[in-house]
């Protein structure tokens, strides 16, 4: 049985977005196209669908854009626009705009990233709402207002050094870095808000620039745009799969790859501000001051919230309860006072490797949950389990006359129902532990 569409395409033909579509579908971002924004309103009422994908061609296509994002109101809708006409539009009209419809792989990227950001947009909102309920204000975060950082990773050349004109043009401060040696000097001095790596004769160089940048936790999410010199033969599924969030063809003109590569620039800064909001609950007086997770209370209020928002959005929501399991290791822990010692680290673990839309609370000295926005329920029990394997790979002090013991989670996972109390949700958490 297909799934249900997450993608709306809003066109007037296939001649634009046809091929593409055909690809998104192939990699699991199912579309459905409306041929008019009457029709994309309509299908955006029929079903909760996650981005749009407009062809810059439609009539009225830039007025559309805000009617489909009021249609589908609280839920954020990120849009992707395409066409020549797109790229003049006013800045923040769309999150993209490309002159031609991108690969495949690479518009699948580059929808997760929009999609996460969206839903971790209207986390804040959620956040800022619970705790402005009791009483306390959550910081705001606000996006960095100094010129965006880019890094031009390469030799010099022509066409890379009008590509860098173009960027300090748009306002961005452009370090040139012309091995990969000093622009991982530069990355691991300064923060940078994107990296441009130049293609060169071979592609070696970027290569190892962008592999290393995904190997490191800091760098991780900072967009790489790799430039290509030539036309010649390359499988730009590969590229994106190694982790470059744009590939620029030689034959694009280096205005439009510096405006690419300015959106890239913003919405990571925004990303990074968002996040920063969402980790600024740690440090508040309602959160569990030994883990700065929620407190079982702060927990059911916000839980509450994000169930009637989840449903505002029409988007999908589960909850995982992490219980340490009771193996002889844990339970000669336990009595020796060394499991005490262990899970506040272990609690601070939790709230590192969630999601940054995730919340996680500890609802009692063992026992953690977690509410996922936007995820069903096989993918929150991926999620979970993959929280507690990372947590079981660490060893923790058991004392000098004892071998160090690792923390063993049971977990159970529920999605809410549209019925479904937060409460009665998260007690059929409790009661999936031990079923598989």
């Amino acid at each position: 049985m297909a799934s249900d569409p997450r993608i709306l395409v809003v066109a007037p033909d296939d001649g634009v977005i046809g091929p593409l579509c055909q690809g998104l579908d192939a990699l699991g971002w199912r579309t459905v196209t409306a041929r008019s924004l009457a029709g994309a309103v309509q299908v955006l009422i029929d079903w909760p669908l996650e981005a749009v994908i407009l062809d810059s061609r439609l009539t009225d296509a830039r007025a559309g854009v805000e009617a489909m994002r009021q249609t589908v109101a609280p839920r954020r809708l990120p849009v992707l626009a395409i066409g020549a006409d797109s790229i003049g539009w006013e800045a923040g009209t769309t999150e993209i705009a490309m002159s031609a419809a991108p690969h495949a792989a690479q518009a699948a990227l580059r929808l997760e990233h929009l999609v996460r950001a969206a839903i971790a947009e209207e986390e804040v909102s959620l956040r800022e709402a619970t705790f402005a309920a009791r009483g306390e204000a959550l910081p705001v975060a606000e996006p960095d207002p100094a010129p965006l950082r880019v890094l031009a990773a390469g030799k010099p050349d022509r066409r890379f050094l009008a590509l860098s004109n173009a960027l300090a043009a748009l306002g961005c401060e452009v370090v040139a870095a012309p091995t990969p040696y000093t622009a991982f000097d530069y990355l691991h001095e300064r923060p940078f808000d994107a990296a441009v790596l130049w293609g060169a004769e071979d592609h070696a160089p970027a290569l190892s620039i962008a592999s290393g940048m995904k190997r490191n936790t800091r760098l991780y999410h900072v967009p790489a745009v790799l430039y290509l010199r030539g036309s010649g033969e390359i499988n730009l599924a590969e590229l994106y799969n190694r982790g470059f969030a744009d590939v620029a063809a030689a034959d694009t003109p280096e205005e439009e790859t510096a405006e690419r590569i300015v959106a890239l620039a913003r919405a990571h800064r925004r990303h990074v501000a968002i996040r920063r909001t969402l980790e600024g609950a740690r440090g508040s007086g309602l959160t569990d001051p030994a883990t700065g997770l929620f407190t079982p209370e702060l927990f059911a209020a916000h839980l509450a919230r994000v169930v009637e928002g989840a449903r505002l959005r029409r988007r999908p929501l589960s909850v995982a309860v992490l219980r340490v399991a009771g193996t002889d290791a844990i339970v000669a822990a336990r009595n020796g006072g060394w499991l005490d010692r262990a899970l506040p680290q272990v609690g601070a673990m939790v709230s590192r490797l969630i999601r940054t839309e995730d919340t996680a609370a500890r609802l009692s000295a063992d026992v953690f949950a977690l509410a996922l926005p936007a995820t069903r329920g096989p993918a929150a029990r991926i999620a979970a389990d993959r929280i507690a394997a990372v947590i079981g790979c660490t060893a923790f002090d058991a004392g000098s006359e004892h071998p160090p013991f690792v923390v063993e989670f049971e977990v159970g996972v529920s999605e809410i129902g549209p019925d479904d109390s937060p409460a009665a949700a998260l007690e059929r958490a409790r009661a999936d532990i031990g079923r598989r």
